[in-house]
Parts: structure tokens; sequence; C-alpha cells
């Protein structure tokens, strides 16, 4: 008899047919809406492993249904959504996707940081709203990337991946993490800071650490005061990161310049959002990884942890408490 698993959002094709050799699927067929909470609650108590997405909260009262649940197996590198210590008191092992996404979100990152800097998205609806004229000399004048200082948080794989673009642009690179990575220093030219300096003297500041409460409105509104009036604010790794009401008042009231934001506090984010009002904001609806080959990658990394478990061999890549 096969393990039985249940798939929280339509996955590709090819990925559900080569689960489907291994085990027996129940699944939410629908790509752009998330299970409800209630179906969810009904199918958990039945299923041998839960391949799920950011958008399901899986905590302890959703867990105190699951009597035979083995893996949780989440399709993406961040896992704030799931409560790992009730996962693991209960026995039940948690996986994400890291790694095959990395070259994806540096390539994001860098084109949010662009985007910004040289005001793409706001000059792209300046020309279509009919509002281009003639030519000025200091219409629509971003910032310089070249030789210019990028402040990175978090020097994992990511970090190290953006860094290595930001050496191709020229660019003085600073980095903030908990631990420093000395032999990256000779490598790509990092200077490593604490938070403080690498906020005063960056023109960029890239965040890309994963959420956890500790680091919860670790950008506040004390730190944006520290940033350069010129600075942008690039964040592709958590929302719940930045304090978005401080945001808001830094970029209204030219505390810092700009900011490029695909992560957001709560998501999907609310069109009454005061940061939607805002022109030099950039917003996109979390695509870091959102390649066609990556998101592939992902699933099938997701499904290859589901079945390594359930056959009763060692996952992948597991989630430590």
């Amino acid at each position: 008899m096969k393990p039985k698993i249940y798939i929280t959002r339509k996955i590709p094709e090819q990925i559900y047919h080569y689960l489907l050799d291994h085990v027996d699927i129940r699944m939410w067929d629908k790509e752009d809406v998330p299970v409800p909470r209630e179906i969810l609650i009904q199918e958990i108590q039945h299923v041998d492993g839960l391949l799920c997405l950011l958008t399901e909260t899986i905590d302890a009262e959703l867990l105190s249904y699951a009597s035979h649940l083995k893996i949780i197996s989440n399709l993406a590198v961040g896992y704030n959504n799931i409560d790992v210590k009730a996962a693991s008191q209960k026995g039940i092992i948690v996986t994400n996707t890291p790694g095959v996404l990395t070259e994806t979100t540096a390539d994001l990152t860098f084109a949010l940081l662009m985007a910004t800097a040289r005001r793409i998205v706001e000059a792209s609806e300046y020309l279509r709203s009919d509002q281009w004229k003639t030519w000025s000399p200091m219409q629509l004048t971003g910032q310089d990337i070249y030789g210019s200082t990028i402040g990175i948080i978090g020097m994992g794989r990511i970090g190290q991946a953006v860094a290595k673009r930001a050496r191709g642009f020229g660019m003085n690179i600073l980095y903030y993490s908990r631990s420093r990575k000395t032999s990256l220093e000779k490598e790509l030219g990092l200077g490593y800071c604490d938070l403080d300096k690498l906020l005063i003297n960056s023109d960029f500041v890239s965040i890309l650490i994963p959420y956890s409460p500790e680091v919860h409105h670790m950008i506040g509104a004390r730190e944006l005061k520290m940033m350069k009036n010129s600075s942008i604010l690039i964040n592709t790794a958590r929302g719940g990161i930045v304090d978005e009401k401080a945001l808001y008042e830094a970029l209204k009231d030219g505390e810092i310049w700009a900011a490029g934001l695909d992560v957001f506090e709560k998501e999907p984010l609310d069109l009454n959002s005061p940061l939607l009002s805002l022109p030099n904001v950039v917003t996109l609806p979390h695509i870091g990884s959102a390649s066609q080959k990556t998101r592939l990658k992902m699933a099938e990394l997701a499904a290859e942890n589901l079945i390594r478990v359930l056959l009763g061999g060692e996952p992948l890549t597991p989630v430590d408490e």
C-alpha cells in the first residue's frame, strides 16, 4: 500500500506524475488560490506526507490533527510558516528547498537594485502617461551603481551571489552576518562591519537573511534614520524584517531615497498599503525565485524529500529545529 500525501497547490504535471509512481496523492487543484484552512485540517488527518507552500500556516493547532504525518515538505527556502518545534515534538520531519534558487533570487535582487536606482518603473510610467514632452538635464535622474557601496545583511548563499554581481559593477561591498566569513572576504573583496556601520556607509542596503522572531523589525525607524538620504533599501528576504510603517515614513520624509521590495509582512500586500502611494518604491509580488527553471527545480527537490522520507530514507534538505 502506497503512502498518502496531500499537496496544497496545483504543481507541474511532470512532478505530479513523478510522485504518483511512489505515493497516493490528494491535491488542492487550484494554482492561484490557497487551500482553505478547514480543508487542510480535514486532509492532514489522513496523510503521511504534506507538500505545502509559504501560504499555508502549519502551526501546532493544525499539527494536532495529524496522526500519521511523517514529513512536511515546504516548497520554499523559508519555513517561518511552519512551527518546526511543534513538528519535531511529534516526530515529523520538516524540509525546505535551499540552494536551487540562489542565483535566480540574486538576479531578482540586483534587478530591484537597478530598477530603484535608475527609476525604471517610474520612468516607464512617465512615458506611458504622456508626460514625456522634452529632454531636460535633471529629468528622472537616479543614483549611480558603479563605484557605489552596497551593504549586504546576511552572507549566506544568496548574499554571496549578490556580492559577486556587485563586484561586476565595481561596487564596494560591506556585509554584516551572524558569523564572519574571512575566507570570503579575501575571495570577494568584502568588508565586515556591524549593522550600524553598514547602514551609515552604504548607498544600497540589501536584506538577505532568513526570518525569525529575533530579526522581526530589525530595520525600523532608528536604523532607517542612520542611512544616507540618497540610499536605497532592497528587501528580497522576508517582509517582517522591515517595519513597513517606519519605512513608509522614511521614504515619504526623504530620510532614504528609495526602496525595492519583493516581500511584505502580510502577503498578498493590501492595495491600501501606503507604500503603494509612493513613487520611489518598486513593489513585486514575491517573485524572487520565479524563473521557470528554478521553480521546477524547487518542486523536484520538494518531491524528492517527500519520497525519500516516506520510503524510509533520509531527506536531502532537512530543517533543523
